[in-house]
């Protein structure tokens, strides 16, 4: 039963045009006055806190017109800001390379290593001499082996620790601290972004058509939180019929008869439909196609900007 009751509205919606098309005048298009319409959608599921715009205001691009609670964004920015000045301070300390301090310190725990080596190697030395006399036994000597080699390795790390310190960071090093900062920088600027997109600006100029939340209300991601009408004047949506269709290309000239006003607007077509409405043109016999109708949209001229949308109009055919 619904396809039928649709299909009959669509048909009565075409005899309607058509008897004014080819009523009075018999060569005109209908159709009304309208303005490009521009949604502005919410990008998160967050709280209406502000509209500082009233409905049917004039507004410039770049305007505020609604605002979303920006307090939990703002922790998110406030993270990846943290995160990224890490970065770049670890980044610094590879750059910058060892302190003096801990180079001053490494040098002299190698001067110590030194010290205890000397020590350790007159120690064996000695221990050495005595086990060769007898005087002492072989468990002294090898204790005193192994403190000497342990004063040689305590030598060779403390002068190892010392020249990578005097050297300073690997290149590999600071390119992976160099790229954790870029990680860093764009994540803050992707927070940023969507911070900044928790407040709905104009996109263009035009008036402010409608504001569909109200104040207070959770808005859900995608839904249009402010509509604008852009452009300075409109332009009318008429529907032409087929047999004019071949005589109507992008760019012709077209008069317009608008309700209420006396004079004829020149306009120019921007845009024609290429697929007739309504219905399918391999469906309709040679009789039926003249019912067929083309959906167009003619530009006014500025001076028809203080026309308001939804006045009927129509389309003179060539």
């Amino acid at each position: 039963m619904l396809p039928f009751l649709m299909r009959s509205a669509q048909v009565g919606l075409v005899s309607l045009l058509l008897a004014g098309c080819f009523g009075e005048d018999g060569n005109v298009a209908l159709g009304t006055l309208e303005r490009d319409r521009v949604a502005l959608t919410a990008t998160a599921n967050e709280i209406l806190i502000d509209l500082p715009v009233a409905q049917g205001t004039f507004v410039e691009k770049g305007t505020i017109l609604a605002q979303l609670d920006p307090t939990q964004q703002q922790a998110v920015v406030n993270q990846a800001r943290a995160e990224m000045q890490k970065s770049k301070a670890n980044l610094d300390k590879l750059l910058n390379g060892s302190r003096p301090e801990d180079i001053a310190q490494a040098r002299a725990s190698v001067a110590s290593a030194k010290a205890n080596l000397l020590n350790a190697e007159a120690s064996f030395a000695r221990f050495d001499d005595l086990t060769t006399r007898g005087t002492t036994s072989q468990a002294q000597l090898d204790s005193a082996r192994a403190t000497r080699d342990a004063a040689v390795a305590s030598l060779e790390g403390a002068e190892q620790n010392l020249k990578e310190l005097e050297i300073g960071s690997r290149e590999e090093d600071i390119d992976i601290a160099r790229a954790e900062l870029a990680a860093a920088e764009a994540n803050l600027q992707t927070q940023e972004t969507i911070l900044s997109d928790l407040r709905i600006v104009a996109s263009r100029d035009g008036v402010l058509d409608s504001l569909p939340w109200n104040l207070g209300e959770r808005v859900t991601v995608g839904s249009p939180v402010a509509v604008l009408l852009a452009g300075d004047a409109p332009f009318a949506r008429v529907y032409v019929p087929e047999p004019y269709r071949v005589k109507i290309k992008e760019g012709d000239k077209l008069l317009v008869r608008i309700d209420g006003l006396d004079s004829e607007i020149e306009g120019q077509v921007r845009w024609i439909s290429s697929d007739p409405s309504f219905s399918p043109y391999y469906a309709l016999n040679q009789t039926e196609r003249a019912r067929l109708m083309y959906l167009a949209e003619v530009q006014l001229p500025d001076s028809a900007s203080e026309l308001p949308n939804g006045v009927p109009a129509q389309v003179v055919m060539p």
